[in-house]
């Protein structure tokens, strides 16, 4: 299995999943944190979230990354360098923008990053599903996903403290700078070695994807399909909408979420995203899967024990020690469970399609976080953090029991077949 992670392969995941996270931690961290400072309104910033809007809708312009190879570079190569010099030219403008006198431009610009930054992710990860066989798409795509968590560091520490001391036109520019290594590794690969060919016109890049979808499943078992890749996270995505509002009512301070969610929630998420990725070579996706998700569900229950144990009338270092079990245990579940389901994500499509059909799938698993999240408050306005942490127990299930159907524990995948080739 280290074998296996310490490969030319993995580190190229690593270079994609970093340029893939900044663009998206900087607009979630850097920017409103860079408005608030500078005296923009609290209700203008939340309606800044809106701009997030291209990663849950990039299925709908992924069909021309399938369709349209950039001279010299590539398909896949190509999109990730100009999408890549994009992201690198508007974050750097950004910040010698005025958001006193200026906050329209700002918008603007913020929009193009939250565009680029969707269209990147669909090249890469058309890329990432091409260049890994199907033994290591578990493995790559945690590694993926670890390096995307990590890269919020930047924006969301690095930046921020850089702030302190130097003026945000200077900040912004070396933000920006992170975005090199990325765009020197799309520069410096070469195109993943295919037999498909891209499609020959757009409305076989718009067709076709969904076409060979349903040939391969059929009508139910697509639905099933998108069916378990909507529901497999819902549960923990739900659980966690209004972690920082929960904390605060059981009792905690600001500086102890800070503190502690900062530390016990990335960490065993990148530990299990990696662990995941490297037990998924033994166990195949289809078993872990299976196991990551009973974790993911039963950590989640980490927050009814806290709910009923609070609020708390004082914190110390008992109440300390219990956040953090449960924000790390939550966290780990995440790391398992996102590693088992993103590498199952990109199992499913057909290398001819990779694009549309990952974007597809990725725009679907992101629905509940972009759109159900928002009814979160109302639920626990009329059920109470316990039975709201119980509902979101209960809404982990019917993912788990697609898995029946989608991904049986005993049966082998079989390999989403080429244009004119069986499945395998």
């Amino acid at each position: 299995m280290w074998a296996t992670l310490l490969t030319r392969r993995m580190l190229i995941c690593v270079f994609t999943g970093f340029s893939s996270g900044l663009p998206l931690y900087l607009l979630l961290n850097l920017v409103p944190a860079w408005l608030r400072t500078e005296g923009i309104s609290l209700r203008t910033i939340g309606a800044m979230a809106l701009i997030q809007f291209p990663y849950t809708w990039k299925f709908l312009w992924a069909p021309l990354l399938d369709r349209y190879v950039v001279p010299a570079l590539g398909r896949r190569r190509g999109w990730m360098v100009i999408t890549q010099l994009l992201l690198f030219a508007v974050i750097a403008w950004m910040g010698s923008l005025s958001p006193a006198d200026e906050l329209g431009w700002i918008v603007l610009a913020a929009t193009l990053v939250a565009c680029a930054s969707a269209t990147q992710d669909i090249a890469v990860d058309a890329y990432r599903r091409e260049l890994l066989g199907e033994v290591e798409l578990g493995l790559g795509n945690a590694v993926h996903v670890n390096a995307y968590r990590l890269a919020g560091l930047v924006p969301g520490s690095l930046s921020l403290i850089l702030a302190d001391r130097l003026p945000w036109p200077t900040v912004f520019v070396i933000t920006a700078l992170f975005m090199l290594p990325g765009l020197l590794m799309a520069l410096s690969v070469r195109e993943p070695a295919l037999t498909v060919t891209a499609p020959r016109t757009l409305r076989q890049a718009v067709v076709d994807p969904f076409r060979e979808l349903l040939g391969r499943a059929g009508v139910r078992g697509a639905l099933l399909i998108l069916g378990f890749i909507f529901l497999y996270k819902l549960g923990d995505s739900l659980a966690t909408a209004l972690a920082t509002p929960f904390y605060l009512d059981m009792g905690y301070s600001k500086s102890d979420i800070g503190l502690i969610a900062k530390h016990a929630g990335l960490w065993p998420a990148v530990i299990g995203g990696l662990l995941g990725g490297l037990w998924m070579v033994r166990l195949g996706i289809n078993r872990a899967l299976w196991l990551f998700g009973v974790v993911q569900l039963v950590t989640i229950l980490g927050f009814v024990v806290l709910a009923q144990a609070g609020p708390y009338p004082a914190i110390g270092v008992h109440e300390r020690l219990v956040l953090a079990t449960v924000i790390g245990a939550e966290a780990l579940g995440v790391g398992l469970g996102t590693a088992a389901f993103v590498a199952y994500i990109a199992r499913t499509t057909n290398p001819a399609y990779t694009a549309t059909q990952l974007a597809l799938f990725t725009s679907l698993a992101a629905v509940p976080r972009t759109f159900i999240n928002a009814g979160a408050g109302w639920l626990v306005e009329k059920l109470g953090w316990t039975s709201f942490f119980v509902l979101c127990t209960v809404l982990a299930v019917p993912g788990m029991l697609l898995l029946w159907k989608v991904a049986p524990w005993t049966e082998r995948p079989s390999t989403p077949a080429t244009p004119g080739e069986p499945s395998r």
